[in-house]
């Protein structure tokens, strides 16, 4: 039986610092990317959770959200691997599918109409009760997986300078990241970028998602998306440079 510290490890339970540059100390990469394409990139859908998962997310997302919640998982994938060794040959891939699939499971028509609560949080919520109770049995390693996916998703757009946050919330933050504004453009290989956008569209994802934002704030004044900027954020998501040719 794996131990609270195995748990911990296995769903990145680890706190590493919030900014970026300090987790990449100060330089575009920690080793230069290298190509790597999509068919090199397992995706564990022979897990059953994380095939109950896809199911419940790709019956619920907008299409568009459903490719991005993909491309984060490869471009997110890419990155521990040639970054985070270490991580890498321990963080479970499951748990890391079960984040990207359901980090935007709260900007659905639906959910963001369902709560006063900020996407985030209420999809944070979801994602606890899903994998938590609802798609397999509870105990210590539904538990620790569950939390660290709730998390991870509530503090996905928490970006910033100060503080900490877990590998698994970091590793997320910075392919979300790189997919919505193009941060961090160094961390994936051109080669990458191109075969993840072939293999998962965008189809005019840019304008989508920050439509959904002004949306979301234009509901709750109060969101936790207002903090990266009421006008800033929707408009760095829709004039995505490094994505425009995808979109």
């Amino acid at each position: 039986m794996a131990t609270a510290k195995d748990l911990n490890t296995i769903h990145g339970w680890t706190a590493v610092a919030r900014d970026p540059k300090v987790v990449l100390s100060g330089k575009d990469y920690l080793h230069a990317p290298s190509s790597v394409l999509v068919q090199d990139i397992a995706f564990p859908g022979d897990d059953p959770l994380v095939a109950r998962v896809q199911a419940y997310a790709q019956s619920r997302l907008a299409p568009q959200t459903y490719n991005h919640s993909m491309r984060v998982y490869h471009f997110a994938s890419a990155i521990l691997q040639q970054q985070f060794p270490a991580q890498a040959a321990t963080l479970s891939r499951a748990t890391l599918a079960i984040t990207a699939l359901l980090h935007d499971i709260g900007t659905t028509h639906d959910h963001l109409r369902a709560t006063r609560l900020s996407f985030e949080f209420y999809g944070g919520y979801l994602a606890l009760d899903l994998v938590g109770k609802q798609l397999q049995p509870p105990g210590p390693h539904a538990q620790a997986q569950a939390e660290a996916v709730a998390e991870a998703i509530v503090r996905h757009q928490d970006l910033g300078t100060t503080g900490t946050i877990t590998f698994l919330g970091q590793l997320i933050q910075l392919a979300t990241i790189y997919d919505n504004m193009g941060g961090n453009p160094g961390l994936v290989h051109a080669d990458t970028k191109v075969d993840v956008n072939k293999q998962f569209p965008r189809n005019g994802w840019s304008a989508c998602f920050s439509k959904t934002i002004r949306e979301e704030n234009a509901l709750k004044p109060w969101a936790h998306t207002t903090a990266l900027g009421e006008e800033a954020f929707p408009e760095g998501v829709l004039h995505n440079k490094l994505m425009a040719e995808f979109d």
